[in-house]
């Protein structure tokens, strides 16, 4: 028999021992959550329950197998006659994914809601498939005028259907500019869903959606399977939609054994749908639901812990916890602040540096940030010292296609006879396909030196592509209009010019990517010279392929906080926390915004085990605009990061004098913060 006491501490044993009935877990950052999981269901197994009995809930298959492998070994190493084992190796066989489960008992159910048992599974790319299908049976050409692509149509109803809304309701959460079409985007919803029913195909989402409508109008098979399942435990519950939530309170209708595991203070998916008060309202649904907290901590030092506590307390809607940490006392997190991204990036570079040179592997360094663009002055640096990276949630800021798509608008303005770049230019235009594109390119080339080929070539073309040709003259002329050609001035053209309708069209997360060339534009700002600037970016670009021998073990992580939940590391630095960056300004406008990018912020801290290090720089990126820290960095207990410039000071709002010079104090204040060292010494630069 298993020794529960000894293998668990008193928190994990009291779910592990008491769990039956409606729990809900909260599950600290580094507390054990799977182990609790893994020997509850260890627990049970013991107690005479079939595995068949067992719902066991993750959201993603390789969480599902870590669990059964781990409740493989427990019950090979301390069997219990009659062991619920078959052939020797126990089998969970109601354990995985939503999306697995959904599948196997739609299997054997979908002719109760109007499908063949053998229905297809769409992959991503199939769905694209329907859908352009779906575009093209409305008479929609997107050569011939703007319209949201494949992808971003995809985004709109996937949403729709895990969050519960109408497409209607989407368009004006996430794609106002896009309600004036909302009826025949509509249309192409119910198309797409009429097309797939008559294919006999369910996408990604249909899976859950049928699984839930079978549940719904079978009442007989609902009676069933909640009366075959005991006992159902959810893995990362506070990541659950709405849609997911409703299934699980069906199945666990019947015997009430719901034990759901989570922590409300990691819930950053809303804008997947996913919804905290799933966790938030367990008790109200549940009434005489147990609450449990997991709040013993293994992976951080105590002084990580006591800020992760202070950040998450300024949250109001939570379940207040506590995490203490069983690792012995080490250093305090350090908080820097710079004048620029640039002396940002070259700390953060030379304290890597500075621990790989103390012996901490490569791969347990770790860079996070609140969205791609903060990275680039980071990645630049890291390029010059030869320090290679891994590069999680997305891919390096100048091999973005955006990035490149700006740029080629550049290399044109500053080489007419770039050809290349002229046929990434003219495949962004509404009818201008590649035969077209060719007879332009061809024209251009042929005309003496292009000396007003330019004006010339709208008359060589169809009705069609005189459309697209009109939305490129639009950048192009705005381009022209910048007489020195400065390459940040080029690119904040390009930003108010039609290339962005083209964006919000292509990309469901074209915010983001205008962003990224804002960014861009403040790193060519530092170029007066448009060929030098183009230089200096593809030589950027062109790294990747310098050091493809370098293994995964000898590179540190860049990564988006999102992509980081649900790892650790041995150094984390936590980079641009500048107010308008983090929190990001976009969330700050949705319902519980703030909330959820404070909870992404002490996702971000309590991913450190021993050294922990916050910083932010006083122009955040936007040229010469002076930028306050992050209103997070303001909440922060002084006490409880070391910087020794803010000796004395009881917040980090504190009036900062200007100082010219010669030192002599300016009687202009504002409140910026703690600037740290390296602000006296560059505020001429600013």
């Amino acid at each position: 028999m298993i020794n529960f006491e000894k293998e668990l501490n008193a928190e994990q044993n009291n779910v592990v021992k008491n769990g039956d009935g409606a729990c809900l877990v909260l599950a600290g950052a580094g507390s054990g959550k799977t182990r609790t999981i893994t020997y509850r269901v260890a627990y049970l197994l013991e107690q005479g329950v079939k595995p068949e009995n067992i719902l066991l809930v993750t959201f993603t298959n390789k969480a599902a197998r870590e669990m059964v492998e781990r409740v493989q070994r427990l019950v090979a190493d301390n069997p219990t006659p009659p062991s619920p084992t078959r052939g020797g190796n126990m089998t969970l066989p109601w354990s995985g994914t939503f999306h697995h489960i959904g599948y196997r008992i739609l299997k054997k159910y979908a002719s109760l809601i109007g499908y063949k048992n053998n229905f297809s599974v769409l992959d991503s790319e199939d769905s694209l498939d329907l859908i352009k299908l779906c575009l093209k049976n409305e008479g929609i050409d997107r050569k011939e005028r703007r319209f949201p692509s494949p992808n971003v149509l995809q985004s709109i109803i996937s949403y729709a259907k895990n969050s519960e809304m109408t497409i209607e309701d989407v368009l004006d959460l996430k794609h106002p500019n896009f309600l004036p079409i909302s009826e025949t985007l509509v249309r192409i919803a119910e198309d797409y869903a009429k097309r797939k029913k008559e294919a006999n195909a369910m996408d990604f989402d249909d899976l859950l959606v049928n699984w839930y409508l079978l549940l719904e109008k079978e009442p007989r098979v609902k009676n069933k399977l909640a009366e075959q399942f005991q006992y159902i435990l959810v893995d990362e519950y506070q990541d659950t939609n709405k849609i997911q939530a409703s299934i699980i309170d069906l199945l666990a209708s019947h015997h009430q054994n719901l034990l759901v595991v989570g922590d409300d203070a990691q819930s950053i998916y809303s804008f997947r749908a996913a919804d905290i008060q799933n966790i938030l309202a367990f008790e109200k649904k549940y009434k005489n639901a147990k609450i449990f907290k997991l709040e013993t901590n293994y992976r951080s030092s105590p002084e990580i812990l006591n800020l992760a506590n202070n950040i998450i307390s300024n949250n109001l809607n939570q379940y207040e916890k506590n995490l203490i940490s069983i690792q012995e006392k080490f250093v305090k997190p350090e908080l820097h602040a710079f004048a620029d991204q640039s002396e940002e990036a070259e700390f953060i570079t030379t304290r890597v540096e500075e621990l790989l040179g103390e012996g901490v592997e490569a791969n347990k360094i770790a860079v996070l940030f609140r969205a791609a663009y903060h990275s680039q002055a980071l990645e630049m640096e890291l390029v010059k010292r030869g320090i290679d990276y891994d590069y999680r949630g997305g891919v390096r800021f100048f091999e973005r296609a955006h990035i490149k798509d700006v740029l080629a608008y550049l290399r044109i303005i500053n080489n007419i006879e770039d050809v290349v770049a002229w046929r990434r230019v003219l495949n962004m235009q509404i009818g201008i396909g590649p035969a077209s594109a060719e007879r332009i390119i061809e024209f251009l080339v042929q005309s003496s030196k292009f000396t007003g080929a330019i004006e010339r070539v709208g008359a060589q073309l169809s009705a069609k592509a005189q459309v697209g040709w009109a939305d490129f003259l639009d950048v192009w002329n705005r381009m022209q209009m910048i007489e020195d050609k400065n390459p940040s001035d080029l690119i904040y053209e390009i930003l108010d010019s039609k290339y962005v309708e083209y964006l919000e069209n292509e990309y469901s997360d074209y915010k983001e990517r205008m962003q990224d060339i804002e960014q861009l534009a403040a790193f060519a700002s530092k170029q007066n010279d448009l060929n030098t600037f183009l230089a200096e970016a593809t030589l950027q670009e062109s790294f990747k392929h310098a050091d493809n021998s370098v293994v995964a073990s000898e590179k540190i992580i860049l990564s988006t906080i999102h992509q980081a939940k649900g790892l650790e590391w041995e150094a984390v630095f936590v980079m641009g926390l500048s107010s308008g960056q983090f929190p990001n300004e976009r969330a700050l406008k949705e319902n519980n915004g703030l909330e959820e990018e404070r909870r992404l912020f002490y996702v971000a801290v309590t991913r450190a085990k021993k050294h922990l290090y916050l910083s932010y720089s006083l122009t955040g990126g936007w040229g010469d605009v002076l930028s306050n820290p992050s209103m997070f960095v303001e909440e922060i207990d002084v006490e409880l990061v070391d910087n020794q410039s803010i000796s004395g000071r009881t917040s980090f709002s504190d009036d900062i004098q200007y100082v010219d010079e010669e030192g002599e104090g300016n009687s202009e204040t504002k409140k910026l913060g703690n600037f740290g060292r390296g602000f006296l010494r560059s505020v001429d630069e600013l």
